[in-house]
């Protein structure tokens, strides 16, 4: 499953799918950030990765 930038999808390390270089750790309640490579382009998909 993929999330957009400023979904809550839960605790867990995501990645970001366009440079599959960014990941952030999100706890419950946190937003997925831009990522720190790409920006904050509205292609931009996270992956979680555990």
């Amino acid at each position: 499953m993929l999330y957009d930038i400023g979904e809550k999808p839960g605790k867990g390390t995501y990645q970001c799918t366009s440079c599959n270089k960014w990941e952030v750790t999100l706890d419950d309640g946190d937003r997925l950030p831009p990522c720190g490579e790409c920006g904050s382009g509205q292609n931009i998909k996270y992956k979680k990765i555990k």
